[in-house]
């Protein structure tokens, strides 16, 4: 029998210029030049974790955040639908908090035809299972994406993650997730306790 060993690295993107309602949509949003000096310091720090892969969200600020450490690793980016951000179905306002803090209290409602966080959460658990899945017995796989898909993945996971620690997410973030096959012995990263 083969055991997987898998670190799954997941990245929130670095930071974005901010959603307009006659902006760049979700798709074409960009970073900003301090985003991409960002992403340009991430190389160091994720230039030397050995990742055979490197995924990401389609949303140009993940992938973005990680085409240079691409670049480094000489890895294609390989975009995935599957870790775009959540489709909150608010459109861009001030008053976005309050929506989250209120999705986070009743995770199984949605704004008109937005996808639910209950929706999100199977999303991004289901992206995990796929990914750890789909690695060759003992691999590391880069993954960028976003704050709130993160946050609804780790609690997918089984992890103790609420709204709060969602909220004090820094921009970027880096979460490193460890699998013994499909189970999860360690995760490491920004407002997690003891690793697991």
């Amino acid at each position: 029998m083969i055991f997987l060993m898998v670190d799954l690295l997941l990245v929130r993107h670095a930071v974005s210029v901010a959603p307009t309602r006659d902006g760049p949509d979700e798709y074409r949003r960009p970073l900003t030049g301090r985003g991409c000096e960002q992403a340009d310091a991430l190389v160091g720090v994720l230039g030397g974790c050995g990742a055979s892969r490197v995924v990401s969200s389609p949303y140009l600020r993940a992938v973005q955040t990680v085409e240079p450490t691409a670049r480094a690793l000489g890895l294609p980016v390989e975009r995935r639908e599957e870790l775009r951000e959540w489709r909150s179905g608010l459109a861009p306002t001030r008053d976005w908090q309050a929506h989250y803090e209120r999705s986070w209290a009743r995770p199984g409602t949605a704004i008109g035809a937005g996808e639910t966080l209950d929706e999100l959460t199977n999303r991004a658990r289901n992206a995990v299972r796929r990914l750890v899945g789909s690695a060759a017995p003992t691999a590391t796989i880069l993954a960028a994406t976003h704050g709130t898909w993160i946050a609804r993945a780790l609690l997918g996971c089984g992890l103790a993650i609420d709204c709060a620690c969602w909220l004090s997410m820094p921009t970027p973030a880096i979460y490193t997730l460890s699998f013994d096959g499909p189970d999860l012995r360690r995760a490491l990263g920004p407002g997690l306790e003891d690793g697991r």
